[in-house]
């Protein structure tokens, strides 16, 4: 078994406009040994516009950004993607990895024309090295120190907790850095609580985790949310219908007598509660688990482990009880609106076979061939990920008139509302806001303002010029 760990540096925190700028990873052996390392930089895309924030935490400075010299995007995520698949099959880790990371790789292999699931497919695993460090506070509090923020409040952040244990991170916030530091973490835990490696490893496989939800009657789930543990027994009580790796629980130190008495409406009124006695979580996302037996008291959320045993085997014997749980649990949740931007669609349908055969087609084409198989595309996002690539890379090859749409689809989005992309005037504004601040000491700052007036006086005229 081969892990490999990862770290992005971003634009920003938004899943779908923003883009990775350096990328890098780290190949171990199962005992943590580094194999090989791994790390990538792209310039800026052109309909992308950095968050402030993200530049001074990066320190990266938009002449560097905009640095012609550095491979584009799309160039750095065929050599990520190379190299990714070259390593399979690892147990991919990064720190928040699932919540973030991971998230920003499937966009950009997407919007790349890329099949979006690397770490999942090619007989992946994958999981969170935060998740384990949590998790290892939560069971064997003893194995690392974590240390206490500037608010009083305990943090998991990896910064400060490569600091406590003793880790070296020589610069925060650049990706290799934060990846070497992740890997020293995950050697500690596994050299501190060999068992609770072993079961972060184990949950790291999505049919793992689907044979032990199945065949226990009931485990320990345990959720992380602003930096605290909490622990719930339940039980399993079926699929979600809405997404295949998804798993619906029950509490229980609920009253199951009293659940199965409810009619339909009292039920539905009853899991609508927040928080709901429903827990839902994902197979595909190295869950934290525990079984009865392994669990401590603190666990077991003020239940007793008799009682909470039996609960689970009543609710697993009640096949009728657990699909009026489903149901009435699916009835009172609110459906999430289709968004009215490409880029935030990613989860909404794969793609079509004949589109794949066209995605691996516009690979291996010349760029002037690019543009027929883009606009074959049946899928509406990825023939505009395909036109906007073309425009990033040989826009030359583009007609006048479908440059032109390209460039005027891009300036009405960085005009826009701030629904979608990052605009200029969220932009500006945040930037002024940071500046009033006094995080300006190295003129950072200051020179991007400057850049976003001027690109944004210049396509205020251009579209003033092509107003339709």
């Amino acid at each position: 078994m081969t892990f490999v760990f990862f770290d992005t540096e971003t634009t920003g925190l938004k899943r779908g406009f923003d883009q990775i700028l350096h990328f890098a990873a780290v190949r171990t052996d199962a005992n943590l040994n580094e194999v090989a390392r791994f790390e990538a930089r792209s310039r800026l895309q052109p309909h992308v516009l950095p968050h402030p924030s993200a530049m001074r935490t990066n320190g990266l400075p938009i002449e560097w950004l905009t640095d012609t010299n550095l491979p584009s995007h799309y160039a750095m995520v065929g050599d990520i993607r190379r190299t990714l698949i070259s390593w399979s099959p690892a147990v991919f880790v990064g720190f928040n990895s699932i919540r973030f990371d991971e998230e920003m790789l499937r966009h950009a292999l997407f919007q790349s024309l890329y099949p979006a699931y690397l770490t999942s497919n090619h007989r992946n695993c994958r999981a969170d090295a935060l998740s384990l460090v949590m998790a290892a506070d939560a069971v064997s509090p003893a194995q690392l120190v974590v240390p206490v923020g500037e608010e009083g409040r305990r943090t998991f952040r990896l910064q400060q907790l490569a600091a406590a244990n003793g880790v070296v991170h020589g610069r925060a916030h650049d990706a290799m850095s934060d990846v070497l530091a992740t890997v020293e973490l995950c050697r500690l835990v596994l050299h501190r609580s060999p068992e609770l490696w072993q079961r972060f490893v184990r949950f790291s496989n999505k049919a793992t985790v689907s044979d032990f939800v199945d065949a226990e009657d009931g485990f320990v789930l345990t959720e992380f949310y602003g930096g605290q543990a909490y622990h719930a027994p339940v039980v399993c009580i079926g699929l979600d219908p809405d997404q295949s790796n998804g798993r619906l629980c029950l509490n229980l130190n609920q009253d199951i007598g009293q659940l199965a008495a409810m009619n339909d409406v009292e039920l539905k009124a009853h899991l609508s509660q927040k928080p709901s006695p429903i827990r839902r979580f994902r197979v595909n996302s190295a869950p934290t688990l525990t079984a009865f037996f392994d669990a401590p008291e603190h666990m077991l959320d003020g239940g007793l482990i008799g009682h909470i045993e039996d609960q689970a085997r009543r609710v697993k014997a009640d096949s009728y009880l657990r699909a009026r749980l489903v149901a009435a649990y699916i009835a009172a949740r609110e459906p999430y609106p289709l968004s009215p931007h490409l880029e935030e669609r990613i989860y909404n349908g794969f793609p079509r076979p004949d589109d794949e055969g066209r995605m691996n087609a516009f690979h291996e084409a010349s760029w002037p061939d690019r543009l027929a198989i883009v606009q074959s595309f049946e899928d509406d996002r990825l023939r505009w990920f395909g036109l906007r690539l073309i425009y990033c890379e040989a826009r030359g090859v583009l007609p006048a008139t479908v440059k032109a749409e390209i460039e005027r689809r891009l300036a009405d989005q960085l005009a826009g509302d701030g629904s979608g992309c990052f605009t200029y005037e969220l932009a500006l504004a945040e930037t002024d806001k940071l500046m009033g601040e006094g995080a300006d000491h190295d003129g950072l700052l200051s020179r991007y303002r400057i850049y976003l007036q001027h690109r944004s006086a210049r396509a205020a005229a251009f579209r003033a010029r092509t107003v339709p």
